[in-house]
C-alpha cells in the first residue's frame, strides 16, 4: 500500500503543477484574446466627410426652377481586425440648407412636385454596416450593408454622386489569389437606393446574383466577364439577366503619350420569372488618347431594344448619357449616345467637357444633344467642384439645365 501510495502522491505532485500551469495558460491566452479584442475595437479609425452641394435646375415645363442646397455629413468608423474579422459601421445625415425649394423625389406626400427634380432628401441613415474577413489567402469576405462598384459602374455602382448614396445588403468576395486575376461574387438581398428608407421607393428587395472576372495580365489593357443575375422580389417581370464582356486599355506613344480605347458587349434576357420581352444588346467602342497631359476621347454607346429597351437598373447611371439626367431610364425606342469628351489640367484645375448627340436605336428619332463643363480644384483637404449641364431636346424629353457648385473635406 505503501508504494501505491507513494506512486499516487508523485502523480498528484506531476498533475498539479501540469493543472496549474494549463489554468494559468489559459487565463493568460483568454487574457491576450481579451484584450486584442478590446485593441481591435477600440484602435480603429475613425473618418469624417463633409460634402456640401448646390444644384440649380431650370426646366422648359411646368415645373418651378429648383435650387437645392444640401450638406452631407458621413462618420464611420473602422475597427482592426481580430482573427481576421473587422468592422464597419457609417453613417450619411442629409441636411436642408435654408428652404427646401426642389422636388427631392421621395414619392412622399411632403414632396414638393410643383419644383423640379433634385433626387437629395434629407434625413440620416445607416449607409454601410459589414463584417469582413480576410482569414481565407488572397480572399475578402464581407456581409452586410455595403458599398459595391464592379469596372467602370455602368451595370453595377453606388450612385456616388448623389448626397444619399446606393449601398447594397449582401455578402460579397473579392478573390485574387490568381496572378493579375481578381474574381467578384455577390449576393445582393436588398438594395438601398438614393431615395431613402421613407420613402415607398426607397427599398429593393432582391434575390441576385453579381459574377465578375477581370483579368488584367493582358499588356494592351483589362479584360472583364460578367455575368449579372437580378431577381426582384416584388417585381418578378423585371427580373433580368446581363451577360457581357468588356476589354479596355491602352498603347504607349512615347514616354508622354498614350492610344487609349475600350470594347465592350452584353446581352440581356429574361430571368426565372422575367418577362419574356426582355431581350436587348448593349455595346460600346470608344477610341482615344492622352497627348501631353489632354485626354481626347470619341465614342459611341448603344442601349438597345429588340423587345424590352436594356435596362441598367443597379448603374451609376449619372456618369453616362450626360451630366442632365435626362436619360437615367432607357428611352422605350432604346437609346444611342455619339461623344466627344475632353479632360486636362490647367494651372493646377481639372477641366473637363462633353458633347453627347442622342438619337433612338429604333426608329431613328434624333432625342437631343447635350453640353457639359466641368472645373475641380484641391486645396489642402478641400476638393471643389463647379459643373454645368446643358441638354436641348429635339424629340424626346424637355430642355434642361443644370448647375452645380460644391465643396468637400475629408479628415
Amino acid at each position: 500500500m505503501r508504494n501505491k501510495n507513494s506512486a499516487m502522491s508523485a502523480l498528484q505532485a506531476v498533475r498539479l503543477p501540469v493543472a496549474a500551469a494549463a489554468l494559468m495558460l489559459s487565463a493568460s491566452v483568454a487574457q491576450a484574446q481579451s484584450a486584442s479584442l478590446s485593441e481591435a475595437l477600440t484602435g480603429g479609425k475613425v473618418g469624417l466627410d463633409l460634402r456640401y452641394r448646390y444644384e440649380h435646375v431650370d426646366q422648359d415645363n411646368q415645373q418651378r426652377n429648383a435650387n437645392a442646397s444640401t450638406l452631407r455629413t458621413r462618420l464611420n468608423y473602422a475597427t482592426g481586425a481580430f482573427a481576421g474579422v473587422s468592422a464597419f459601421l457609417e453613417f450619411d445625415d442629409v441636411t436642408v440648407i435654408g428652404s427646401e425649394r426642389y422636388n427631392n423625389a421621395t414619392g412622399l406626400p411632403s414632396a414638393k412636385t410643383q419644383y423640379s427634380v433634385v433626387a437629395d432628401p434629407d434625413g440620416t441613415e445607416v449607409n454601410q454596416a459589414f463584417l469582413s474577413y480576410t482569414g481565407v489567402p488572397g480572399s475578402l469576405l464581407k456581409l452586410g450593408r455595403q458599398r459595391i462598384i464592379y469596372d467602370n459602374a455602368r451595370f453595377i455602382g453606388n450612385v456616388g454622386w448623389r448626397q444619399n448614396e446606393q449601398t447594397y445588403d449582401a455578402f460579397s468576395l473579392v478573390n485574387s489569389s490568381l496572378a493579375d486575376t481578381q474574381l467578384s461574387y455577390a449576393y445582393i438581398d436588398k438594395v438601398n437606393r438614393i431615395f431613402g428608407e421613407d420613402s415607398p421607393n426607397g427599398e429593393t428587395e432582391m434575390q441576385s446574383h453579381l459574377l465578375n472576372l477581370g483579368y488584367s495580365g493582358f499588356d494592351a489593357g483589362k479584360l472583364s466577364l460578367y455575368g449579372y443575375f437580378l431577381e426582384y422580389v416584388d417585381a418578378p417581370a423585371a427580373s433580368n439577366r446581363t451577360l457581357g464582356a468588356r476589354f479596355a486599355g491602352g498603347y504607349p506613344l512615347g514616354s508622354d503619350n498614350r492610344l487609349l480605347y475600350t470594347l465592350e458587349y452584353a446581352k440581356q434576357d429574361d430571368y426565372q420569372d422575367g418577362a419574356s420581352s426582355i431581350d436587348a444588346d448593349y455595346y460600346l467602342l470608344e477610341l482615344g488618347a492622352r497627348v501631353s497631359g489632354v485626354t481626347a476621347l470619341v465614342g459611341h454607346e448603344v442601349l438597345g431594344v429588340d423587345g424590352s429597351a436594356f435596362s441598367t437598373p443597379l448603374a451609376t447611371a449619372h456618369a453616362f448619357n450626360g451630366w442632365a439626367d435626362v436619360f437615367l431610364a432607357t428611352p422605350a425606342d432604346g437609346l444611342r449616345d455619339t461623344y466627344l469628351k475632353l479632360s486636362g489640367t490647367l494651372a493646377g484645375t481639372g477641366l473637363a467637357a462633353a458633347y453627347h448627340d442622342f438619337s433612338a436605336d429604333r426608329g431613328g428619332d434624333d432625342y437631343g444633344t447635350e453640353i457639359n463643363l466641368q472645373a475641380t480644384r484641391s486645396f489642402g483637404r478641400v476638393n471643389l467642384l463647379a459643373k454645368y449641364a446643358r441638354y436641348s431636346a429635339d424629340d424626346f424629353a424637355t430642355d434642361t439645365s443644370k448647375l452645380w457648385l460644391m465643396a468637400q473635406v475629408a479628415f
